[in-house]
């Protein structure tokens, strides 16, 4: 009994230091008062003791909370001049290894090349809130780095980390329903980027009727704060248009009934870990608990926004046959409630749209559409051009209207994923690979959907 309670009071003794250096260094009478912030992070990269680094963490935290824009980026600045590499010692490292090329003199090289700043960040995650705080910098970072970028060192270490610490393994999937709490549900309204929800009767229509869930990606340290989401409608067939699944009144079918999965809008919830890919897991994670759930499913596919595509026929596209005509048509006016132009750009599309995919490319040699790279590099393939299938001002102004679907065929993916990323080829239908022209520009050797399988959907 004596040992059980010496134990008690040693851990009690223990939790009360804690409580009262932390107290300390928030209410700033003696640990804190009078520290800058660098004085601040070099303590705790210095410090020693579990609750010191804890107390000092907190109050890192704290400050840069209350930090104004001047104050923040003078923290960046000082993250990239105060808390880089060791010069000397990653040349000591380096001539140690050129003389020993041992896994020894290796991993000492590897440790001498770590910044500062990363032991600094993974130390400020020890206090509550570290992980959120740490995105939070991150995302303040990002817009500056177009007139900073000498602070692109500071970025990629925050991405060593956050790709770390936001990994499939510690990522969580839950279904979003109208029974998630509204807190949760309001962040899916601000956040949702491809098709705004107007109002909570919207988000209603999107979650509540079997025929349509929601699935989001929570990370442990974020349990409140959906990292991506993606929307799902159950149909039988294929849809053109996101109106008819996105319309107020509408039958709903019986999910048991449906026969195609359709994900009709990805979105990032978290502008910090922008880059830090973990939607591909989400997409194949959705099909394999779809496919299990709902066994009467057979296709899985998307609805999606072509976000390049008005810019592209408006810009480098000039020579391209019907480009022209695209571009009168898109600088009339109120063209979208004209009958005759929409008639004349859904003619002009599917050749414009099939050379915009299959042989634009960035000076990187990728397919210039962002959503299409999305999509392509998890394994889809092209499936369906869509002209007009988006009429809203955001899809008129970005993409003319046009959508496009990719199928994901569970058993392909993972073979359409290694050919897009062997050599950026586009895996697409043969129907669209028909669209480019027989003369003129050279035609590239495409991968064709899967050979001997039917690869186009008829409804």
């Amino acid at each position: 009994m004596n040992r059980a309670l010496s134990l008690a009071e040693l851990l009690q003794g223990v939790a009360d230091r804690g409580r009262r250096m932390i107290g300390r260094v928030r209410g700033g009478d003696g640990i804190a008062a009078g520290l800058t912030m660098q004085q601040l992070c070099e303590r705790l990269v210095s410090s020693r003791g579990e609750v010191s680094g804890v107390a000092y963490a907190g109050a890192i935290i704290t400050r840069w909370r209350q930090s104004d824009a001047a104050a923040r980026l003078a923290f960046l600045d000082m993250l990239l001049a105060r808390f880089g590499s060791d010069h000397a010692q990653v040349a000591a490292a380096i001539d140690a290894y050129a003389r020993d090329p041992s896994d020894m003199s290796a991993s000492l090289l590897h440790a001498a090349t770590e910044p500062a700043r990363q032991d600094l960040f993974r130390r400020i995650n020890l206090a509550p809130g570290g992980v959120e705080t740490l995105v939070r910098m991150r995302e303040d970072l990002l817009p500056r780095l177009a007139l900073r970028p000498d602070l692109a060192v500071v970025d990629r270490d925050f991405i060593h980390l956050l790709s770390s610490w936001f990994n499939r393994g510690f990522l969580t999937l839950r279904r979003i329903d109208w029974s998630t709490p509204a807190s949760i549900l309001e962040k899916i309204i601000r956040d949702e980027a491809v098709h705004e929800i107007h109002n909570w009767d919207d988000l209603r229509r999107r979650l509540q009727p079997e025929d349509r869930c929601c699935y989001a990606f929570f990370h442990p340290q974020l349990p409140e704060e959906p990292l991506i989401f993606v929307e799902v409608a159950l149909t039988r067939g294929i849809p053109s248009t996101i109106a008819e699944l996105l319309r107020e009144e509408r039958p709903v079918l019986p999910a048991e009934e449906a026969t195609t999965a359709v994900f009709y809008s990805i979105s990032n919830c978290q502008r910090g870990l922008r880059g830090i890919s973990f939607g591909n897991f989400l997409i194949k994670q959705v099909v394999e608990d779809l496919h299990r759930d709902l066994p009467g499913l057979v296709d899985f596919m998307t609805l999606s926004p072509v976000p390049g595509f008005a810019a592209w026929v408006g810009g480098d596209s000039a020579d391209v046959e019907g480009a022209k005509e695209a571009r009168a048509i898109a600088t009339t006016p109120g063209w979208i409630d004209d009958e005759a132009a929409c008639a004349r750009m859904e003619a002009l599309m599917p050749a414009l749209a099939a050379r915009y995919f299959l042989l634009a490319r960035d000076d990187g040699g990728r397919v210039i559409d962002p959503v299409a790279r999305f999509h392509l590099g998890n394994g889809a393939q092209l499936e369906r051009i869509n002209p007009l299938g988006d009429r809203s001002p955001r899809g008129i102004g970005t993409a003319l209207g046009l959508m496009v679907n990719y199928r994901y065929r569970p058993e392909d993916i993972e073979t359409n994923h290694e050919r897009y990323f062997a050599s950026h080829e586009v895996v697409a239908v043969p129907s669209i690979r028909s669209l480019l022209p027989r003369t003129g520009a050279k035609r590239p050797r495409l991968p064709s959907a899967r050979r001997g399988a039917k690869s186009e959907h008829k409804e």
